[in-house]
C-alpha cells in the first residue's frame, strides 16, 4: 500500500425511523457532499483499489454517492467498522497492506480521528497538522496519508467537502 484515506461518513439526520444508530442516513446535504467528495477524491488522482465500509447505512449511503467518481473499485462492507476503536480500524489498515496500492477507510467517528491523531504523532506531523486534526473531523472529510515500504503513514493531507464548497463542518 502506498496510499491511505481515512474517512468519516456524510453528514446525517439525527435520528433514523428504526431508533437505531446504525440506520441513520444521509441529509440531502450529506448525498450533496459525499459525490463532492468523490469527485474532490478522483481530480487529486486518489482512487482507492479497496474500499473498507462500515456496514452502517450512512457509511454505505456516502460510499454509494462518492463511487461513480472513483470508477471500479473492490468494496468490502465490513461489520465490525461500526463504531470501531482505532485498534480495530488500524487491523483493518495492517491486514490490507499487501491487498491494496491505495485504501480507503470509511468509518465513524471518533475511531477514524483518533487513528488519525495516532498516525501523525507517529510520523512527527508538525504541530500545526496535529491542531487541525484534533480540531475535528467533520462528516465527509478524509485524512490522507503517504505509507511508505514499513508501513509507516506520513501526513499528505485533510479534505473537507466545506473547503471545496460544500455543507459547514461539524
Amino acid at each position: 500500500m502506498h496510499r491511505l484515506i481515512l474517512m468519516r461518513h456524510a453528514k446525517t439526520e439525527r435520528a433514523a425511523e428504526s431508533g437505531l444508530d446504525r440506520d441513520r442516513a444521509l441529509t440531502p446535504r450529506g448525498l450533496d457532499d459525499a459525490a463532492l467528495m468523490g469527485r474532490i477524491l478522483a481530480d487529486k488522482g486518489l482512487r482507492p483499489d479497496l474500499a473498507l465500509v462500515s456496514s452502517a447505512t450512512r457509511t454505505r449511503q456516502t460510499w454509494e454517492a462518492m463511487h461513480d467518481s472513483l470508477g471500479d473499485v473492490e468494496v468490502r462492507i465490513e461489520p465490525r467498522l461500526y463504531d470501531a476503536t482505532t485498534d480495530i480500524i488500524r487491523r483493518f489498515v495492517e491486514d490490507a497492506e499487501d491487498k491494496a496500492g491505495c485504501l480507503l477507510v470509511m468509518a465513524h467517528n471518533p475511531g477514524v480521528q483518533l487513528l488519525a491523531m495516532e498516525y501523525l504523532t507517529e510520523s512527527a506531523a508538525s504541530p500545526s497538522v496535529l491542531d487541525r486534526m484534533a480540531g475535528g473531523f467533520p462528516t465527509g472529510a478524509a485524512a490522507i496519508f503517504e505509507v511508505d515500504v514499513a508501513g509507516r503513514c506520513a501526513y499528505d493531507g485533510f479534505l473537507t467537502p466545506k473547503a471545496f464548497g460544500g455543507g459547514a463542518e461539524d
